[in-house]
């Protein structure tokens, strides 16, 4: 096997990989022992680029390495799966379901500074848009102590039934409730107002007017020290990883043009409403709104 990394430029070698992964489901290359250089994220990040997971790495003796590189299957993707049951697209038998965002390093760090930035443990009122089986709400319990978290009132909202089902014996507290809705119709539910809303990936769901969607959550449902959490998907779920990037129509690559459209609309147009906004994340750009005290 050819030292690839010692004798070829990435760029060579990122042309083999593409050749290779367009006949093979794994592919193994060996490389100057990462230990001694400057550490795997390079490679972790080469797989990623070309959709696929790397494998532990097989030591060939203390100066050289082999990788193998294993093809995701792209089949294994919400995005892609098609449902009878438009409703139950990230219900408990989706790809989606087995998703948990807290796990994800990235994704953690995020959230949990922008859960600090708004003060948590501070809120009364914390509403979730599009809350499937309430991970956003775990985090919080984890950050709390038991006796502060269950003076918070929690409202979840979601349309998948099976999941809000898993949500409702997942959290089976009085100060924890699930509403199935369309968000379109939160009005509906004559909810008090908010004064935390957090929206995971759900205002950019076609099925959402999103601009005027976001104007009638701070007109109509976010009380007037009320805060926001606003998480805009920067990537991809497959087989299980999380692939860093948006996907737009029409283009074979990354492209991230609607995703910071959306992204300043909302610190726009809540900054002319007065409050302090900060912009975070990676695979997941997470909006942070706190009210300016004037």
């Amino acid at each position: 096997m050819t030292n690839y990394y010692s004798t070829k430029s990435l760029l060579e070698l990122k042309t083999w990989l593409k050749q290779e992964l367009q006949q093979k489901n794994t592919v193994s290359f060996k490389i100057p022992n990462p230990d001694l250089d400057k550490g795997y994220k390079r490679w972790v990040n080469l797989a990623e680029l070309h959709q696929c997971r790397m494998l532990t790495p097989l030591k060939i003796d203390e100066s050289t390495v082999e990788l193998i590189f294993k093809k995701l299957d792209s089949d294994k993707s919400f995005h892609t799966t098609l449902v009878e049951n438009r409703e139950e697209k990230y219900g408990t038998a989706s790809e989606f379901f087995k998703i948990n965002k807290n796990e994800e390093p990235t994704f953690l760090y995020a959230y949990s500074k922008a859960l600090e930035a708004v003060k948590v443990k501070d809120r009364k009122h914390i509403l979730n848009l599009g809350v499937n089986k309430g991970d956003e709400f775990e985090l919080i319990e984890q950050m709390l102590n038991p006796k502060k978290f269950n003076q918070i009132e929690f409202s979840g909202v979601d349309h998948s039934t099976s999941a809000l089902a898993y949500a409702k014996k997942r959290f089976p507290k009085d100060n924890v409730q699930f509403y199935r809705e369309d968000i379109n119709k939160l009005k509906e539910l004559k909810l008090k107002r908010a004064d935390l809303i957090i929206s995971i990936g759900t205002l950019q769901s076609p099925s959402i007017n999103y601009k005027p969607f976001l104007m009638s959550l701070v007109q109509e449902h976010l009380t007037d020290d009320g805060a926001f959490i606003l998480g805009f998907p920067n990537s991809r779920w497959m087989d299980g990883e999380l692939i860093y990037g948006a996907k737009a129509p029409n283009y074979s690559y990354s492209e991230m043009s609607l995703l910071f459209n959306d992204v300043i609309f909302a610190k726009k147009y809540l900054q002319q409403k007065k409050f302090r906004v900060t912009i975070t994340g990676r695979e997941y750009i997470f909006l942070t709104a706190t009210r300016i005290c004037i």
